[in-house]
Parts: structure tokens; sequence; C-alpha cells
């Protein structure tokens, strides 16, 4: 019989903190007295993760632990984790602590008025200084090139209805990107406020340039804009050319032009090398995109799972 709701969580150099987190879902699901399962997803730390969750997934039989063959990524090791999620309800959440588990109780109840998607917003974020800038302007780019608006203190962390997360397995985008991936697919979709408390332990995996790459990914996956914005830049430039070409003639033939400028030659010539140069470039990374999806390659490898269910 499959259980009513599924945990998954991401897991990256935490195994100070993994058996905390373990212990935590499990005392807030069985207060709530639903039957559930815990998904960990290890991609491939680097610190002793992989054998601390053998051992819980070796000690609580509601819990399985899966490792990637390689580090794919937080979203790519979400996906993995979906993929194995069997309850009809799924709670995504990341290992940190940050997302705490007795919220879990809110989302739920959240749910059940008849909503498929429940999304945590973290009103008051427990997150650096950096963290939130970057998270804060990424929102407003985002939102700038899709024509959408993007909320900043939503993250991974929500109760989705097992179509909504169905759903989400099948988009076939090679970048991952959870939050997303939700918004995207739609559905009765809330959110409520959640308590976001302070990282356990150590510090966050995302380095401020990985946080750009992410953001940068994400943005070319979800949209086009930059390539139409450098079209009516483009067009932009043209016209401007043309009517400043127009004013040269009109010089030329009333015999006004006395020297002709070498400097603006060459910035003229610049200027325009760099739109050309830029173009090309921005049009060569979406042909890069396309190339990596028409490889088709899976977004994560499974190399071991361990649980005492079958």
């Amino acid at each position: 019989m499959n259980p009513t709701i599924s945990i998954v969580s991401p897991v990256y150099r935490s195994d100070k903190i993994v058996e905390k987190l373990v212990l935590g879902l499990k005392n807030t699901l069985t207060k709530m007295g639903v039957s559930y399962e815990i998904i960990l997803v290890d991609d491939r730390s680097k610190d002793n993760s992989w054998e601390v969750m053998k051992k819980i997934a070796q000690e609580h039989i509601e819990v399985k632990c899966i490792r990637l063959s390689r580090n794919f990524g937080q979203h790519p090791t979400i996906m993995a984790g979906l993929s194995h999620a069997k309850g009809e309800w799924i709670v995504v959440m990341d290992c940190d602590l940050q997302d705490q588990p007795k919220e879990i109780s809110k989302l739920f109840e959240k749910a059940l008025e008849g909503f498929e998607v429940v999304q945590a917003r973290r009103t008051v974020r427990e997150d650096g200084y950096v963290k939130k800038m970057t998270s804060k302007l990424f929102s407003k780019i985002y939102g700038f090139f899709t024509d959408t608006v993007y909320d900043n203190e939503i993250a991974n962390f929500g109760i989705y209805h097992k179509k909504a997360i169905q759903s989400v397995l099948q988009l076939g985008d090679s970048i991952k990107f959870f939050p997303l991936f939700i918004n995207y697919v739609g559905y009765n979709a809330t959110s409520i406020a959640v308590e976001h408390a302070q990282r356990e332990e150590g510090n966050s995996t995302y380095s401020f340039s990985k946080l750009i790459s992410l953001a940068f990914n994400t943005i070319i996956s979800f949209s086009n804009k930059p390539l139409k914005l450098f079209v009516k830049f483009g067009m932009l430039i043209s016209a401007l050319s043309f009517s400043i070409g127009l004013y040269y003639l009109y010089q030329a033939m009333n015999n006004e032009i006395a020297v002709l400028g070498y400097t603006s030659i060459i910035v003229s010539i610049w200027f325009l090398s760099g739109i050309i140069i830029t173009t090309i470039g921005v049009t060569g990374i979406y042909i890069g995109k396309i190339f990596d999806q028409t490889k088709n390659r899976p977004v994560y490898i499974i190399d071991e799972i361990v649980c005492l269910k079958n």
C-alpha cells in the first residue's frame, strides 16, 4: 500500500545534519497520524553523508536512500527523488533544516482544503545577505525576461499532489529548476507563510558563481527574450544609423562637411562590432542549449539504493 506522504530531500555535505532531519520528520509525521516514506538522495557528497545515510536506512524502515553516480546538482537530485516517490502527496524540502519538519503539518492541512500545490513562503529568511540579494535580483531579472512574477520568498519547500509531480517529471528540459517547473505545470496552487530557520551546520554549498550560473542557465532555458531584445536593439541601431546617414548626406550636398572624423569612424566600428559579436554569442549559447537538449542524456544516474523495504 502506498504511503499518504512522501518526503523528498536532496543531500549534499550534510553528514552532521541528515540524522537530525530524519528524526524530526519521523516525529512530525507520527504526530500527524499518516503513513509516510522518507527519500534521501545523495548528490555524491564529498563528506561522510552517504555512510550516515546507509546507516539510517538500515535502522528506519520508512527511509530510502539513493546515491547518484556523480554530482549532478540540487535540482536533478530532487528529480531523482521524485521519480521514486509513491505517496499521494509529496513534500520537497532541503536537508539543512532551514525548512523545518514541523511546518509540514501546516502545508498538509492547507492542501486538504482543495489545493494540489501548497508552497512555503519564507516571509523572514534566515539566509546570508549575499544569498538574499542574489535571490531578489534573480526574481526581478527572471520576471523581466519571462514576463511573469517570480516570488523569491518561495523555494523548493512545499507539498504537492502526485499528479502535479507526475506533470513535472514529464517535462523534458535538460536544465532542471524545480520551483519554476511547479509554476509552469499550474494546478490549483497557493502558498502559506512558514517559519524559516538558520542553517544547523556549515554554510550553503551554493557559491556566488554557482548562483549566477544557475540563474543564467535557467533564464536561457525558460526564455528567448534575450534574442528578441537584441533584434529590437539591432533594429534601433539600424534606424539610428540610417537617420545619421541621411543627415550626413544632407551636409555633403550642401558642402558642410569640412574634415571627415577618424575617431568617430573607429568608435562606430568598435561599437557595432561589439553588438554583432555579443548577438552572435547569445545566439551561440541558445544553439548550445539546443545541442545539449538533442543529446537527450539523462539528467541524473543512480548508483545505489539502500532501504529495508523492497
